[in-house]
């Protein structure tokens, strides 16, 4: 069992109309992921009062959990292991929703939640996320970067499979960002890229390059944090380089979302009642 699996709930205003989730990466952590740790002191900018929660008194804010070890997430069914934490994402964001406001009469129950949480979503923002794993090379230039930045040395020694299984996760990677680019226009979509390179012991690099965390596609936002990849996440303070754009980002969403996601649910509703009534009349015929 995973420790700090599932959805946490972090901060919530007095009368929240927008839900925050935070969904960290690779060997990454619900808590650490996004914790700023000096000298014995920590700070996490998603639930500290004078970070963000100060900034989004009318919100809820989550940070989700799964297990990100990288031979669980991209072993040799990777696909597979993929899909199973979307859908568990999913159904997480539902239950905690506590009601399921679409239903449908010949729809699978998976594919209700999905609709529901799809309608419901306004926008995301990627942090240092490799999007591009369509070249080879460029592949494994990736793979050793994040290798050696992410993975203790001991799992290099005892895993000899484990360089191949990244390169075939990147290529079930590039599978799930082609289905997932014709669904962008639907959301709000801002990409940021480290612009410091992390520590890798023997090198300095960047894990993810620029034009894999911010690809460049129309009706899309994208800038550089002055950050490196371990703490491009990571916030101290409200003058920390990079928390004010993302921050900007997350105000700007949360004032936009409610009225255009009020307008999406009755359009919902709407086509919803137009399916049954359709329905309803196929079966008297």
């Amino acid at each position: 069992m995973t420790p700090n699996a599932g959805l946490t709930e972090l901060y919530r205003g007095s009368d929240p109309v927008v839900d925050v989730v935070a969904v960290h990466g690779l060997n990454g952590d619900p808590f650490r992921t996004w914790t700023w740790t000096t000298e014995g002191l920590e700070k996490m900018w998603l639930k500290d009062p004078t970070l963000l929660p100060s900034n989004m008194k009318n919100s809820r804010i989550l940070t989700y959990g799964y297990d990100a070890m990288v031979t669980a997430v991209l072993g040799k069914t990777s696909s597979d292991r993929i899909l199973q934490h979307a859908q568990t994402l999913v159904a997480e964001l539902v239950a905690d929703r506590e009601a399921l406001a679409y239903s449908a009469s010949r729809t699978s129950k998976f594919v209700q939640h999905v609709h529901s949480i799809y309608v419901s979503t306004f926008a995301i923002l990627f942090l240092g996320t490799p999007h591009d794993g369509s070249n080879k090379a460029k592949l494994a230039s990736v793979t050793s970067r994040m290798i050696g930045a992410l993975v203790p040395s001991k799992v290099l020694d005892t895993d000899g499979q484990l360089i191949n299984a990244l390169e075939e996760g990147s290529e079930v990677l590039q599978n799930i960002t082609d289905m997932f680019v014709p669904l962008m226009k639907n959301f709000h979509i801002f990409f940021f890229w480290e612009q410091v390179k992390t520590n890798m012991g023997i090198t300095q690099d960047y894990v993810v390059e620029e034009s894999s965390a911010a690809p460049i596609i129309d009706n899309t936002e994208r800038a550089g944090l002055p950050n490196d990849h371990v703490n491009i996440c990571k916030f101290e303070s409200r003058t920390s380089p990079g928390y004010r754009l993302v921050v900007a980002a997350l105000i700007r969403y949360s004032k936009e979302a409610p009225e255009v996601i009020s307008q999406r649910w009755k359009h919902a509703i709407e086509m919803l009642n137009s399916k049954r009534t359709q329905e309803a009349y196929e079966l008297l015929r």
